[in-house]
């Protein structure tokens, strides 16, 4: 069995994107910690987050510099939504949290992308691993992620 950055890597290739997944010796599980770890801003770091509405499992790829809006979510996904424990997510995904990547899932999940990130000209995600990230532009991450991009972001004050 191939790892989880190998199977991302792959998945990547397959959607004809031949980019170099960064490795890191300190956790990149965080947004913050990949903004960090890469010297870039936290809103340019793609945070995954897995979560059931209903019972059906969504991916949510939003800003790190973002609180998703679970009800802005819920009107978009069309049901009633929470978020995914560590079990169902390594289950449903095939990667642990901090390491949840965009693409190469076990399966194909639908996906909803917040559309602040579209507003950045690079973005880095999540490579399979806690340790791992890859870029992207935000045109990449819509098109193989064949995701829906719509308002996510909690507001703030």
């Amino acid at each position: 069995m191939s790892s989880p950055v190998e199977r991302v890597r792959r998945a990547l290739g397959a959607h004809g994107l031949q980019v170099e997944i960064t490795e890191f010796d300190q956790s990149t599980a965080t947004s913050q910690q990949a903004a960090d770890a890469l010297g870039v801003p936290v809103a340019t770091i793609v945070k995954s987050l897995v979560f059931l509405v209903d019972d059906r499992i969504v991916l949510v790829l939003a800003s790190g510099a973002n609180r998703v809006d679970t009800s802005k979510l819920g009107r978009a996904a069309g049901g009633k939504v929470r978020k995914a424990d560590a079990d169902r997510v390594k289950a449903e995904t095939g990667f642990v949290i901090g390491g949840v990547p965009p693409v190469g899932h076990s399966r194909p999940l639908e996906t909803y992308i917040d559309r602040d990130l579209l507003q950045h000209a690079q973005l880095w995600a999540a490579a399979g691993s806690p340790y791992a990230v890859f870029p992207v532009t935000p045109a990449d991450l819509v098109r193989i992620t064949g995701g829906k991009v719509v308002d996510l972001a909690q507001e703030t004050g």
